[in-house]
């Protein structure tokens, strides 16, 4: 069974298996797809009596999903590929979802179960139509191109980015961004009579630009706004200043030319502890050695560095409760000596041991090895000196002994 996704994996080797298809081209848990959803209620009953939730989630290029409603009471599952009603025709997708799930992703998306955005699914998507959609598909990077020509002719300030064709091969959906307002019903009619299909332009922004295309942040994982992330929430420089980041706009720019929406990920626990931290716009800290200014800050360290005037280069570490201390003592007219509190540790004084020079010596350790001499006898103790006598007798005899000899 090959891919039905239209993903990278649908090149088959020989017939077999997908190349590098995790579920043997099922696609059951739909892994390899965008903002994949897992079933976590898949493996349970229902109570005895109740039905099925009677609305699929479909999915059709990058990251579009829509709501279908199933009437015609036949079991779907995740990774079936199915016909569903569209604006004018019909088109295909995957189901990305079935069951208890659907609803609470209605609830989520607030999508009501009368509502006329829910069209239906007309069938199971059969040879001849997965054909066609693969044709439809193969024809995107082609027409995309020949757009972006045609745009350049019509003078147009704008990129299309992506293309996406409607199933039966009827209709296709121009991307496009643009800094300005752009007139392109010029361009519709030359685009209709192009490639003889209905035209639909639709302009999205720079990050849904990125969530389409896909790619590899700084992070050297895959772009979160198209894997997870569908909550696109404003990212000001504030949040970087909170987080004590660089201002550089080429580290806090994500592949999108805006700023990363990671940026927003920690900030409510970055702001949770700078509450009772003091401000440090117009900071100064004035001291007997001098006047001083905030540097950096260390949030989960709780510390603050501070340099003096004088000595821009020698940073301070101050914990903030000294911080504050100083801060409310110049408010009284207080001055302190310096920042940092000089803390004076006290020793006692203890009494100077002098050696005890009237103990005595034990025979045991004077002689610790047994058959040696005592090592306080070497030089000038009385046992040597019967030996040195001896020595000197011998020595004069043998003199004496020479001298006979000579003569």
């Amino acid at each position: 069974m090959g891919c039905s996704s239209g993903c990278s994996t649908d090149k088959t080797i020989e017939g077999e298996k997908p190349a590098g298809c995790g579920s043997s081209g099922s696609c059951a848990t739909d892994s390899c797809n965008k903002l994949s959803v897992f079933d976590w209620l898949a493996d349970m009953r229902l109570p005895q009596g109740d039905k099925p939730f009677d609305i699929l989630e479909v999915r059709f290029k990058n990251s579009r999903k829509e709501f279908y409603k199933n009437t015609i009471d036949q079991n779907f599952h995740v990774g079936d590929l199915v016909v569903v009603e569209a604006t004018s025709g019909h088109d295909v997708g995957v189901v990305s979802l079935s069951g208890e799930l659907v609803r609470i992703q209605m609830k989520k998306k607030e999508v009501k179960h009368d509502s006329p955005e829910v069209r239906k699914v007309y069938r199971k998507a059969r040879p001849a139509d997965i054909d066609k959609w693969r044709e439809a598909q193969a024809m995107e990077v082609e027409t995309m191109y020949k757009a972006r020509t045609l745009a350049i002719a019509h003078g147009l300030q704008m990129k299309i980015s992506d293309v996406e064709y409607q199933g039966d091969k009827t209709k296709a959906v121009f991307y496009y961004t643009a800094d300005a307002r752009v007139d392109f019903r010029e361009l519709i009619k030359s685009m209709a009579s192009q490639f003889n299909i209905r035209v639909e332009m639709k302009q999205i922004g720079a990050r849904q630009e990125a969530s389409r295309l896909g790619g590899i942040g700084s992070c050297g994982r895959e772009l979160c706004c198209s894997t997870w992330l569908t909550d696109f929430r404003t990212v000001n420089t504030s949040a970087a200043r909170y987080q004590q980041l660089s201002l550089n706009p080429q580290k806090l720019a994500g592949q999108c030319g805006k700023l990363k929406c990671c940026l927003n990920y920690e900030l409510d626990s970055y702001l949770d502890a700078i509450k009772d931290f003091p401000q440090t716009d117009n900071l100064k800290l004035n001291t007997q050695k001098g006047r001083a200014f905030h540097q950096k800050t260390d949030i989960f360290k709780r510390q603050m560095w501070f340099s003096y005037e004088d000595s821009p280069s020698v940073f301070v570490a101050m914990t903030v409760d000294r911080v504050k201390q100083i801060a409310e003592m110049n408010k009284q007219g207080v001055q302190p000596e310096t920042l940092v509190e000089e803390v004076k540790i006290k020793t006692p004084v203890q009494p100077m041991k002098h050696p005890d020079f009237e103990r005595p010596i034990s025979r045991s350790n004077n002689n610790r090895n047994t058959g040696r001499r005592p090592q306080g006898a070497k030089q000038g103790g009385q046992q040597n000196k019967p030996q040195n006598s001896q020595q000197n007798n011998r020595r004069n005899n043998n003199q004496n002994q020479r001298k006979k000899d000579t003569k």
